[in-house]
């Protein structure tokens, strides 16, 4: 009898931590590794980076210059079981995703709703002025035509290594359930 009130104490007491951890990583806080060489000189290959998950919970805009991690499948919506099922508790248990191959990106948000973003003379223009970004790697061989106005509800991400980067200028613009947080650090 005592060692089955033991068992039952341990197991309550995990099942309250695996509870607990899962609404940490779903709404407050959750760590991403990076993948590739996108926001070099900023962020490097393989660095561990936290995120705060009270954008994503709440459904806010990220300002200027903020670094995200989106989810790239905006041809997709998404809901809460994603959510669940990416956390990284439930992924180790899993082995893997149950959507398959897909990716979180780490990017820089230069776009807003209504902003008007050109790409000109190697830079970035946002609303007709020059963005000033000591921290992107090198100038942009990236020039366009186009004008990209961003929509209501979405953000328009790039990465630093904009020469080596797949972000808002191949996927589009990204709303804002598929902004999974702001990074918070390392800084």
């Amino acid at each position: 009898m005592k060692t089955l009130k033991k068992i039952i104490s341990w197991v309550s007491t995990f099942g309250v931590g695996f509870v607990l951890a899962l609404i940490i990583g779903i709404f407050v806080i959750q760590p991403y590794k990076v993948d590739g060489h996108s926001m070099d000189p900023t962020l490097n290959d393989q660095q561990r980076i936290y995120v705060s998950k009270l954008s994503h919970s709440f459904s806010y805009l990220p300002k200027y210059g903020d670094i995200v991690v989106i989810d790239s499948r905006v041809e997709r919506s998404r809901d809460f079981k994603d959510d669940l099922v990416e956390h990284p508790l439930l992924q180790l248990i899993m082995k893997g995703s149950l959507y398959g191959d897909h990716t979180f990106y780490v990017k820089r948000v230069l776009g807003k709703p209504g902003d008007v973003l050109e790409f000109k003379e190697h830079r970035v223009y946002r609303n007709g002025v020059a963005l000033e970004e000591p921290y992107i790697k090198e100038a942009m061989n990236y020039v366009s035509d186009s004008k990209w106005i961003v929509p209501e509800k979405h953000i328009f991400v790039m990465g630093d290594n904009r020469n080596n980067s797949r972000d808002s200028r191949d996927i589009g613009y990204i709303p804002l359930d598929h902004v999974m947080g702001i990074k918070i650090f390392p800084s």
